[in-house]
C-alpha cells in the first residue's frame, strides 16, 4: 500500500497544479454590471444602432428586414415594417444626420429619409453596384458614404439622387468593413486570411497579410482612426502601433480559458475597452488591455454578442441575436464605480 501511495503522489500533485493553473486562467468578475438587457420581440440578428438629432430617438437594423424604434432613449422600442413586396432583405446598416437617415440592405436595398423616419423611400440602386449595400455613413445634409461588402465605396451629395466612386479597385468578398471618424476603411476577407486599408485619396485597396497564423475574425480603429484593433480566432486581440497598419504590438489573450470566440471591440471614454463575443462573453478592460474583468451577469444571456455601440461617451448599446439587445446604464456603472472608489 505503502509503495502504491508513493506512486500516486507525483500524480496527485500533476493534477493540483494543473487545477491551481486552470483557476488562475479564469477572469476576475467585473464588480458591478451597468448593462440592462432588453428582449425584443424577433427572432433576427441585430446589425447596427443610431440616433437623429434627438438623442431619443433612434433606430435599430437587423437581419429579416427587423426594424425598431425608440423614442425614450432605447429603454422602449416598437417594431416598424416597410413594404418591400416579396423580396427577403437584411437590413445592414444605418446612419443619421440630424432628422434625415439612411438603412442599407442585402442583397440591394438603400432607404433614405429626411423626416427621422416617419416616412422611408428607396432610393433605386445600378445592377451593375459592385457587390450589395453593406454600411452607410451620413456626413452632412444631402451628403452620405456608403460602402458594399465587396469594397465599392460611393458618396452623395444630393440625396442619393447620384453617387461618385471612390474607389476604382474592389477588395473582393470581406466578412467586415469598418470606417473610422476621419474616413479611413478596414476590411477582413472573408475567410480571415488578410485584410486590406484604404483611405480618402487612394484609388485601390491596400492588402496586408495577417500578423499570424490565427485567421481574423473582426478589425477596427482606435484614437479616431491613427490604430486599428484586431480580433482574431481563438479569442486573441491585438491593437497596431500609431499611424502605422502594418508593424502590430504584442498579441493579448485575454481570456485563456473561454471556449468562445470575441467578435466585437470598441473604446469607451478613450479609456475603457469592452470585448463581446459568443455565448454572452463580455470582458472590460480599464488599462489598455493589460488586465481585463468578466461581466458574469451578462453570462446568462442567451445570445452571441455581435457588435458593441456607443453613440456618445455613455449612450452604449451591445447587439445580439433573437432580439438581445443590452443598453449600457449610466446610473448603475456610476453608482457601482464611486462605491467602489
Amino acid at each position: 500500500m505503502k509503495l502504491f501511495l508513493n506512486k500516486l503522489k507525483p500524480f496527485l500533485v500533476s493534477i493540483l497544479i494543473g487545477f491551481l493553473c486552470v483557476s488562475c486562467a479564469f477572469l476576475p468578475s467585473l464588480s458591478y454590471n451597468p448593462w440592462q438587457l432588453i428582449s425584443l420581440d424577433a427572432e433576427s440578428t441585430f446589425a447596427d444602432i443610431d440616433f437623429t438629432n434627438d438623442s431619443n430617438h433612434g433606430w435599430l437594423v437587423g437581419t429579416r428586414a427587423t426594424l425598431f424604434e425608440t423614442k425614450d432613449g432605447g429603454d422602449n422600442w416598437q417594431q416598424k415594417i416597410i413594404d418591400l413586396g416579396e423580396e427577403k432583405v437584411n437590413f445592414t446598416g444605418v446612419s443619421f444626420y440630424d432628422n434625415e437617415g439612411w438603412i442599407t440592405g442585402m442583397p440591394s436595398v438603400l432607404l433614405h429619409t429626411n423626416n427621422g423616419g416617419e416616412t422611408w423611400e428607396r432610393i433605386p440602386l445600378s445592377e451593375k453596384l459592385p457587390g450589395s449595400p453593406y454600411d452607410i455613413t451620413a456626413l452632412d445634409d444631402q451628403t452620405a458614404e456608403m460602402v458594399t461588402n465587396l469594397g465599392a465605396i460611393y458618396k452623395t451629395t444630393d440625396g442619393g439622387k447620384t453617387w461618385k466612386a471612390l474607389v476604382e479597385g474592389a477588395v473582393g468578398v470581406a466578412r467586415s468593413i469598418t470606417r473610422s471618424a476621419d474616413g479611413k476603411y478596414v476590411a477582413v476577407s472573408a475567410r480571415g486570411n488578410f485584410y486590406s486599408t484604404w483611405q480618402p485619396g487612394d484609388t485601390e485597396w491596400t492588402p496586408h497579410q495577417r500578423t499570424s497564423s490565427r485567421r481574423l475574425q473582426n478589425m477596427g480603429f482606435l484614437d479616431g482612426g491613427d490604430r486599428l484593433w484586431l480580433i482574431a480566432r481563438g479569442g486573441q486581440i491585438q491593437f497596431s502601433k500609431p499611424n502605422n497598419f502594418e508593424e502590430w504590438e504584442e498579441a493579448i489573450t485575454p481570456e485563456y480559458a473561454t471556449s468562445w470566440g470575441f467578435l466585437d471591440l470598441t473604446v469607451q471614454n478613450q479609456e475603457q475597452i469592452w470585448l463581446a463575443g459568443g455565448s454572452g462573453n463580455l470582458l472590460l478592460s480599464k488599462d489598455n488591455g493589460q488586465s481585463w474583468f468578466k461581466d458574469r451577469e451578462i453570462e446568462s444571456v442567451p445570445s452571441n454578442l455581435y457588435k458593441i455601440v456607443f453613440v456618445g461617451d455613455n449612450k452604449g448599446f451591445i447587439l445580439g441575436e433573437r432580439g438581445v439587445l443590452l443598453k449600457y446604464n449610466t446610473q448603475s456603472a456610476d453608482v457601482s464605480q464611486s462605491s467602489a472608489t
